[in-house]
């Protein structure tokens, strides 16, 4: 099935609050709906599974993992409708152009990743992405320390929060991030 308008999703939200897996949860609808539906990742995301996306939860969709968004052209079929792109921060601003040119093809195009890094600044192209999208959906998880909703990635090195002036791009899982609300979100700047 074909659609007659594209349209850009935004999944976001801090990690470990669910938007791989609601993306999964999009992708298994379209392609119930007979929908085409192709999924890329960044290569640098090798967590879990090289071919997949894969939740903290355990849920997995096949994916292309590619080294530039430019790539993604290269491995898009002619009958695809809905492209999911997961971890998007972690690629270049030039996937703000790819999603709008998808999306201008009539093709459904959804698109998770972190909306802010573990400062809790802005992460890369996801405050533009977000921007262009009609539908934006921001998760929260739960403050690993007070149980409220949380909105931050706690970066954690030995046990303790990372500096401000520590690399933005460290892929990792549940050892070194937390979810954390405002209050308990911590990042030393000496």
């Amino acid at each position: 099935m074909k659609h007659h308008n594209g349209s850009v999703e935004v999944i976001t939200g801090s990690m470990f609050s669910g938007k791989t897996d609601e993306m999964i949860r999009r992708l298994r609808r379209a392609t119930i709906a007979k929908q085409k539906v192709q999924v890329f990742k960044p290569v640098i995301d090798n967590r879990y599974q090289v071919e997949k996306v894969t939740s903290h939860a355990g849920t997995a969709f096949d994916a292309t993992p590619i080294e530039h968004v430019e790539d993604l052209y290269n491995h898009l079929d002619k009958d695809t409708t809905v492209v999911a792109i997961d971890e998007a921060q972690f690629f270049e601003e030039k996937v703000i152009d790819i999603v709008q040119q998808l999306a201008d093809r009539d093709m459904r195009v959804i698109v998770a990743g972190l909306d802010t890094d573990f400062r809790g600044e802005p992460f890369g192209c996801m405050p533009a992405l977000m921007s262009i999208a009609e539908h934006v959906e921001k998760l929260q998880a739960i403050c690993m320390v007070c149980g409220e909703p949380a909105a931050r990635t706690q970066r954690l090195v030995n046990g303790k929060p990372a500096r401000y002036d520590d690399p933005i791009i460290i892929v990792g899982a549940s050892e070194m991030y937390e979810a954390r609300c405002r209050k308990h979100h911590e990042v030393p700047r000496w």
